[in-house]
């Protein structure tokens, strides 16, 4: 299976501290990717050092072989698009607005707003549960629904590859199995998200990539690599792992947070 996001010997490090450490991976094309870890293992800090909100204190990052620091912004949009945790945006743009924006990268710099766009956006909305607030003013939404609305410009964007930093993070659990059924369900598309919840991991990840301390501790199938001693070593609670009626694993969480 050829390669679609790639990083070679990659960290990142503020005044002299190494937050990420030589992280080497490969995000195969078309597959469902997750990143999981502790809180503070470095998940976003490595996200962000991949799509150039950090600068890499060393290594390489590649999109299909190719060297990003090569690539034009454009040309990164037309293959990654991003979604993040924050939502800063401060300019009061409309929903179907901060939708046409993130197809940018399709359309030449002065184009007028394309119907086939407006299309694209519209189905890219409806399939988030969105379609009836395209009017409405984005700051005017609830964290929940503009994460939403973000996740749909991602998919509106049509680009091969979508990173997500915990998309779910301000969805209720209805929206959260929702949004991981259709970006499982995005033929073609490569999906690298970090992900809080290890049951969601197990459901609909291809692989997982498990961080500690900034560094990489496991890489594999999210069924052999997540185990108890993988929770106990990494998130220091008891559990048990079980299977449930359609035959997929899940994690019971016994209680109780052990003693580092």
């Amino acid at each position: 299976m050829s390669s679609m996001l790639s990083t070679m010997d990659l960290s990142f490090s503020v005044d002299q501290e190494e937050l990420i450490h030589r992280i080497t991976l490969d995000i195969p094309e078309g597959s469902f990717v997750g990143l999981i870890g502790p809180n503070g293992c470095g998940k976003s800090t490595l996200l962000k050092t991949i799509y150039r909100v950090n600068k890499a204190s060393e290594g390489t990052v590649y999109i299909k072989n190719e060297e990003m620091s090569s690539m034009s912004n454009r040309e990164i949009a037309k293959k990654m698009a991003v979604v993040t945790q924050e939502n800063d945006i401060s300019f009061d743009f409309s929903v179907m607005e901060m939708m046409m924006i993130g197809r940018y990268a399709h359309r030449s710099t002065f184009a007028n707003r394309d119907k086939g766009d407006e299309e694209i956006c519209r189905e890219a909305l409806a399939s988030v549960g969105m379609l009836e607030f395209q009017e409405r003013s984005f700051l005017s939404l609830s964290g929940g629904e503009k994460q939403r609305v973000l996740i749909a410009s991602a998919f509106a964007r049509k680009s091969e590859l979508i990173i997500l930093d915990e998309p779910t993070n301000h969805l209720d659990i209805g929206y959260q199995f929702l949004i991981l059924d259709i970006m499982k369900k995005h033929e073609g598309t490569t999906i690298f998200t970090s992900v809080h919840d290890m049951n969601m991991a197990l459901r609909y990840c291809d692989y997982v990539i498990a961080m500690n301390k900034g560094e990489i501790a496991a890489v594999g199938d999210p069924h052999e690599v997540i185990t108890e001693k993988l929770m106990h070593d990494l998130f220091k609670v008891r559990t048990k792992i079980q299977m449930n009626e359609d035959g997929k694993r899940y994690i019971q969480y016994l209680g109780g947070i052990l003693q580092v």
